[in-house]
């Protein structure tokens, strides 16, 4: 379950949704992703509405309504 006021690592991500730390920057990168750079050393960080609105998003790809 994610934290919807808790910021993620890139590696917590990875390990959340089962991909390489790189996939998880990638997204990042293209702004597939909603994140934050804290330099270079500090990394990206990613609010957990925006990991669930991604989550949410590659779930459900073609914006359909999902049966209840």
């Amino acid at each position: 379950m994610i934290d919807m006021g808790r910021w993620y690592t890139v590696a917590e991500i990875g390990e959340l949704l089962q991909v390489h730390e790189q996939s998880v920057r990638r997204w990042l990168r293209s702004g597939e992703m909603k994140g934050t750079l804290l330099g270079r050393k500090g990394g990206y960080r990613v609010a957990g509405a925006d990991l669930k609105s991604f989550m949410d998003e590659r779930s459900n790809p073609e914006g359909k309504e999902m049966a209840a």
